[in-house]
């Protein structure tokens, strides 16, 4: 290492220090005037205005018939509502203050309120991310309940919050969290499950005050299922009470109860600009990225339906499901090519819900033929509830998702029976056409990468710059908008260094973000969004001297992402009876990671794909995988305030050329694992060939592309030389 270089390391490494600790709970410092912006709220406020300026415009180009993004920029905080520029921990007491208010009105001691809208999503757009408003934890999965004291005379009424996500985000909710809330570790020994602790604070404001207490639920965000296994809890841990405490006389009384307006949205305008729900342009995908028509879909899904249950009458509620079914494509939520919608299927009609008007324009004019030509009836989207109604009325029985939301059971007024979505499992297994144009997908963005990694490293080594997480993710991204037919990232970028690494779902924020330091551990996962289908990568690099530590488990978690592609398994096999496959290396010495070994991927669709996939969950049991399934394998390892190492691929399933009834895994990402990582002495014979010849191939296949980049060829060059 260069003298200068050794100075800037120094020198980075304080302020690195600086930028990493900025993530960290800060201590409570004095409150400025009415101000509610702790770390959270103030990282999704940022994000919403980001939202807008990134949001894309679907609409084909009259020649090229490819994507533009729209660069219009626009901002949703007023010049009076602008947020404090120094992100401390400032409490979200006003705002629950405020719920607390509306809880009282409607009688409700307990409120929960999901991350989910009305589809079930996983992202939503900012107009439903009511969890994150009300607790300013703004990671993608978790659950926010909050109660009221019912016999609270104060003016400010008493209550208590929790949070509850999974390993993912410990890090995060913890740094985000205030004063206010308590985290509750899904999956950790000893901790209440969120239903658990509702059930038990009701239980108790019921025995301390001889009321009938109610649990509050918007359940048109509510999964129906969710309320099933909720309500069984409460019944089993209220006859627990009394049975326990010989309650016969006294028992506690709760109910659950359907609250008709969201009291999320009705405090919303009290602090901020309520963000509206978007309807962008809608655009059709040819048979040359999709590879079936939207009449043979249809066909395929009535016949799967007629073919277990006898009738057809069928709710669609799942926006990626709808969008795949169709072969349409939108961009209501940032990163996912959906749009909102339902969709009702009957023996003799296909209703989509859908504002179609508002999402044409001269250049798609043609999507409302296109859909009246497959026989497909246009209502509008806020007429679906009561549609739904109107229809099950003269319907026996109706069959919806398991996904579904409690209000569209609600709603029913025929019986109604929850079944595994068929096009859920449809869409989970592409075709001939679907997988070559994700090749060409992993292809582009393997050069995107492989640029954009040589150029990072150029930055930090060669040329000795200072420069941050935050700002080397939107340069990464600049080098995805030169490939043809590129749309938009996948999810938004895991740019990360040293202690950052370690927090799984970090994100750097646009302020603040750490100055990457190349003395430590740099994690990038990414993915693309191309018509040809979507990417998911990570990679995590070393640019100068790793410790021996750092190189071993490096090596560890890439013998388990080796150890899934070299599997060979019978048909039958599913995620989660291989899940320990990924995990051998690492739990030799004792270490382990808090997220599954891999998530389906969808087809220029939503980066994260059911039902099938590779976990610890019991969810994955139920559904084997087949050929044709697109998946990512990403084992990893975290050490909490230190580092942290993801390696992840997109893999196809398909069949073993020996053995017919046997299925592996093939990868199709492009980029090579750093060198500087491995350590080979760790590694079997095997695995070295595998990786000399996964970097051989990644070689030949780029190395021309790049005869004029010296600097991308060199770095390429190192990177894919046999170990």
């Amino acid at each position: 290492m260069s003298q200068r270089l050794v100075q800037q390391t120094s020198r980075l490494s304080l302020v690195s220090s600086r930028h990493e600790n900025s993530t960290a709970r800060p201590r409570l410092s004095r409150n400025c005037s009415n101000c509610v912006c702790s770390p959270g709220l103030l990282s999704r406020q940022n994000r919403r205005a980001s939202i807008i300026a990134k949001r894309m415009n679907l609409k084909r180009s009259s020649t090229s018939g490819s994507l533009t993004r729209s660069s219009t920029r626009a901002s949703l905080i007023g010049e009076d509502d602008e947020l404090c520029k120094t992100a401390k921990e400032i409490n979200t007491s006003k705002r629950l203050e405020a719920l607390r208010h509306e809880m009282k009105s409607e009688d409700i001691a307990v409120y929960i309120v999901p991350s989910e809208d009305e589809h079930q999503s996983e992202y939503v757009s900012p107009k439903d991310q009511r969890r994150s408003f009300i607790s300013g934890f703004s990671g993608s999965a978790g659950i926010a309940v909050i109660t009221r004291d019912p016999m609270s005379m104060n003016d400010v009424p008493d209550g208590l919050s929790a949070l509850s996500t999974d390993g993912r985000y410990f890090i995060q909710a913890e740094n985000e969290l205030d004063f206010n809330w308590k985290l509750l570790k899904q999956g950790v020994k000893d901790q209440p499950t969120w239903q658990e602790w509702a059930i038990l604070n009701a239980i108790q404001m019921s025995l301390d005050s001889g009321l009938d207490i109610k649990i509050g639920i918007n359940s048109k965000l509510f999964n129906y299922t969710q309320y099933s296994e909720l309500s069984k809890q409460l019944k089993d841990q209220v006859y627990k009470t009394i049975t326990e405490k010989k309650l016969e006389k006294n028992p506690p009384s709760i109910d659950i109860i359907p609250v008709k307006r969201d009291l999320i949205d009705a405090i919303w305008s009290q602090f901020e600009i309520p963000p509206t729900r978007p309807a962008s342009k809608l655009m059709k995908l040819t048979e040359n990225f999709t590879g079936d028509s939207v009449s043979s879909k249809i066909c395929k899904l009535r016949n799967s339906l007629k073919t277990k249950y006898s009738h057809t009458n069928f709710v669609v509620t799942s926006l990626d499901q709808i969008a795949w079914l169709l072969n349409l494509r939108g961009s209501d939520i940032q990163y996912n090519p959906i749009f909102y919608s339902f969709f009702i299927l009957t023996n003799d009609r296909n209703i989509l819900f859908c504002d179609l008007q508002e999402r044409l324009d001269d250049n798609n004019a043609d999507i409302a033929e296109y859909l009246a030509t497959n026989g497909i009836e246009v209502k509008p989207y806020s007429s679906f509830y009561d549609e739904l109604v109107s229809i099950s009325g003269d319907i026996q029985e109706f069959l919806v998702p398991n996904s579904c939301s409690w209000a569209v059971c609600q709603q029913l007024k025929s019986k109604f029976k929850l079944i595994d979505s068929p096009i859920e499992l449809l869409k989970a297994v592409k075709n001939s056409t679907e997988l070559s144009n994700f090749k060409v997908a992993h292809s582009k963005d393997g050069i995107a990468c492989i640029k954009f990694f040589a150029w990072l490293e150029d930055q930090l080594v060669n040329k000795e710059e200072l420069i941050n997480e935050h700002d080397v993710a939107c340069r990464q991204e600049e080098f995805r908008k030169e490939q043809p037919n590129y749309v938009d990232l996948s999810f938004e970028t895991i740019s990360s260094t040293g202690s950052n690494a370690a927090i799984i779902h970090y994100a750097p924020p646009v302020e603040g973000s750490s100055v990457i330091d190349p003395s430590k551990i740099y994690l990038n996962d990414s993915g693309a969004q191309y018509l040809e289908g979507t990417t998911d990568i990570t990679r995590t690099y070393h640019f100068t001297q790793a410790s021996e530590e750092e190189k071993q488990n490096y090596t560890l978690v890439l013998k388990g992402n080796i150890a899934i592609e070299n599997l060979k398994f019978p048909e039958g096999t599913n995620g989660y009876m291989i899940d320990s496959i990924a995990r051998q290396f690492l739990w030799r010495k004792g270490l382990d990671y808090k997220h599954g070994t891999s998530h389906g991927v969808g087809a220029f669709l939503n980066v994260h794909e059911g039902p099938i996939g590779i976990g610890f969950r019991p969810h994955y049991a139920k559904y084997p995988l087949q050929a044709g399934n697109v998946i990512s394998n990403e084992p990893g390892y975290y050490k909490t305030g230190e580092y942290g190492i993801r390696i992840e691929n997109v893999v196809y399933v398909t069949r073993d050329e020996k053995f017919d009834q046997f299925l592996k895994c093939v990868n199709m990402t492009r980029v090579p694992y750093c060198r500087e990582l491995i350590d080979t002495s760790l590694l079997l014979q095997e695995e070295i060939e595998h990786i000399n010849s996964y970097h051989d191939s990644i070689w030949r296949e780029f190395n021309s592309q790049l005869k004029n980049d010296c600097v991308t060829l060199n770095w390429l060059k190192r990177q894919c030389q046999p170990l």
